[in-house]
């Protein structure tokens, strides 16, 4: 993290807690942490100004209170600070990204449908796959991730579970029924998938969409562009794969220990770990996109079992951020000038 200027960011739903991880001037670790029910999908912008958050009924967004090369006591660079929340029911947000009109895109799992926010309803949708017949609260497809065009930063690409077009479906299409759909043209670009989750396009690549098959634990990529695209294994990550993020060339890959069997068991993960001789752990693992190497990881016991979504801040050192079950909110103020 010092070498490459970054900080990072992870939710857990289970625990309900948002982490941020930065370092120290004696280069030990600096973690912080707060409570927000059912914390998951997370999107930090390129300047790490703004970061947001979806939990459980709501979609809040974060702003850093710290000027510019400022710190705040303790030594942190950048303060954190819940100024906006949208209320949208418990819609299941999973992946959360901003596009290039400025608003935030979401996917909306229970609707099965990709979504923004809406000032006079619980949310608006964008786009649904084709072969969802009706705008349903059901979770029939678990639609789950959201990849932006680098370059337009619309939404690109999605994945989920399976087809299925009745409710709960995708549970029995854990296995092989997965698929990474192309948003622009309604079309299947790779399918076969396991449990596939966090599609992200690398801006030195814009064909290549990488995501992690959670039903395996593998780190890879689809080739968009190629005649009969297909995943490519690039790191077998030891637990059930979720949340993804780039620093230059490396992967920051989200895993977690393995422990609801109605969701979780009976995939391929279990006979994978098993060649290996490894437990499914939750943890953090900074993988080089060139060679496959987990170079770094972070470790994860306790409570926190299971992990959703990584973000990587850009140029941040030592963040932190409030939450709203201390009195710091209150007296937290930021004014512009007159």
């Amino acid at each position: 993290m010092s070498d490459h200027g970054v900080s990072l960011g992870f939710s857990t739903y289970q625990a309900g807690k948002l982490f941020l991880v930065g370092f120290q001037g004696d280069g030990r670790l600096s973690i912080y942490e707060r409570t927000f029910n059912r914390a998951m999908g997370l999107h930090a912008s390129d300047d790490a100004q703004t970061l947001w958050m979806a939990s459980l009924y709501q979609l809040w967004r974060f702003e850093n209170f710290v000027p510019t090369g400022g710190q705040v006591p303790g030594g942190y660079d950048k303060l954190y600070v819940p100024t906006l929340g949208h209320t949208t029911g418990d819609i299941d947000i999973h992946d959360v990204h901003v596009g290039g009109h400025g608003k935030p895109v979401f996917v909306a799992t229970l609707f099965n449908c990709l979504g923004t926010v809406s000032e006079t309803h619980s949310f608006e949708p964008l786009w649904k796959p084709p072969f969802i017949s009706a705008m349903a609260a059901e979770d029939r497809c678990h639609l789950n991730g959201l990849a932006l065009d680098p370059q337009t930063r619309e939404p690109a690409f999605v994945t989920m579970v399976s087809r299925s077009d009745v409710a709960d479906g995708w549970r029995d299409r854990r296995v092989g029924g997965g698929l990474l759909m192309d948003v622009r043209t309604n079309e299947v670009v790779c399918e076969g998938l396991s449990m596939p989750h966090s599609p992200r396009v690398h801006p030195d690549q814009p064909d290549r969409v990488w995501l992690l098959q959670a039903g395996t634990g593998f780190l890879g990529y689809v080739d968009s562009g190629s005649a009969r695209p297909a995943f490519v294994e690039v790191a077998f990550c030891p637990g059930f794969v979720r949340g993804l993020s780039f620093v230059d060339r490396y992967a920051i890959v989200g895993m977690s220990a393995t422990r609801e069997q109605k969701t979780f068991g009976g995939l391929p993960l279990e006979e994978n770990l098993r060649t290996r001789d490894a437990e499914a752990r939750c943890a953090l693992h900074i993988v080089n996109l060139d060679t496959g190497a987990a170079e770094h990881w972070l470790r994860i016991e306790g409570v926190v079992r299971e992990l959703y979504d990584v973000v990587a801040l850009r140029g941040v050192q030592r963040p932190m951020l409030l939450g709203f079950k201390t009195d710091e909110i209150r007296r937290t103020i930021r004014l512009l000038e007159v």
